[in-house]
């Protein structure tokens, strides 16, 4: 026991010192701080080489204003408000279509034909308006030669005088019908013919051949659109939407004529939030279309250029 008292004693008087000595020991701050820092004063064009200094001209710094811009894409899509549809005024069943979509129309261009029994319809009320207009005259004849002997009443006259206008006018009536369809009252063909309303192209068609087409009824045979305007459809997150406004100009291209740069204006901003993507239809920028771009484009908007 006294053995294991003496070298506990003993490792405890060796520890003593060390631990002693690595209290009272100090760093050196010196020796492990950076070394001092070389400031330069002034700049010294001779400290910095280049390779091929002639690359690398020198230029004064200038100031000049400048615009935030927003960049999206768009779609070219017809404009609306010069979107004409093709209205059958006659239902039938489609015999022939002279027209396809994509083709370029002229104003009056036969697009398509139709058999139609509206023809048929229409020249039978034509034949009756006819003979009643032949009896009411022969009518009238005959009130006015009684009245001029005093074989007849005034009142009696003037009913047949009533009857007669009435019989002009289902005339008149019927026959226009058959000449808004196409046909010549005397000579009924039982076909109707379609013609293109205004110059343009055919951007959108539902019917084919052999089709039965109804008259004044939705979708409309064709569509036609006047492409010398169109606008770009963009979306533009709601996040940039306080920098787009009325009247700013914006530049487009176009992958079909890379290099080139079109200019328009943002002529409607829309007013409805897509919730989905999180952003709201700029609307729609206008600009001529001489050239027939239908294709997807970038829009660089230009905020500082306003009217």
């Amino acid at each position: 026991m006294k053995s294991r008292r003496l070298e506990i004693g003993l490792l405890v008087s060796l520890l003593l010192p060390l631990m002693l000595g690595g209290c009272n020991g100090r760093v050196d701050a010196a020796a492990e701080a950076p070394p001092p820092a070389n400031v330069v004063s002034d700049v010294d064009l001779s400290l910095f080489t280049v390779d091929h200094p002639e690359q690398f001209p020198l230029a004064a710094a200038s100031a000049h204003p400048t615009a935030s811009e927003l960049v999206v894409t768009g779609t070219v899509t017809p404009d609306v408000s010069r979107n004409v549809p093709v209205v059958s005024l006659a239902s039938g069943r489609v015999m022939a279509i002279r027209a396809r979509l994509g083709d370029t129309v002229k104003k009056g261009q036969l697009l398509l034909t139709i058999r139609s029994d509206d023809v048929a319809g229409g020249f039978s009320d034509y034949r009756k308006a006819v003979a009643d207009e032949v009896l009411a005259r022969a009518q009238l004849e005959r009130a006015s030669d009684l009245y001029k002997h005093g074989a007849m009443a005034l009142n009696d006259l003037q009913v047949a005088q009533d009857m007669e206008d009435k019989a002009k006018v289902d005339l008149e009536t019927t026959e226009e019908h058959l000449r808004l369809l196409g046909n010549d009252p005397h000579k009924p063909m039982g076909m109707v013919d379609i013609f293109a309303p205004i110059p343009g192209v055919i951007t959108d068609q539902q019917v084919t051949n052999a089709a039965a087409v109804q008259a004044f009824s939705t979708p409309s045979p064709f569509t036609i659109s006047d492409l010398s305007s169109v606008w770009i459809v963009c979306d533009v997150y709601e996040n940039d939407m306080a920098s787009v406004r009325l009247g700013d100009t914006a530049e487009i291209t176009l992958n079909a004529y890379p290099g080139r740069t079109f200019g328009g204006r943002v002529s409607n901003i829309g007013s409805i939030r897509n919730d989905a993507a999180g952003h709201v239809r700029e609307g729609d920028i206008s600009r001529s279309n001489q050239r027939g771009a239908h294709c997807c484009t970038c829009v660089r908007h230009s905020a500082h250029a306003r009217s």
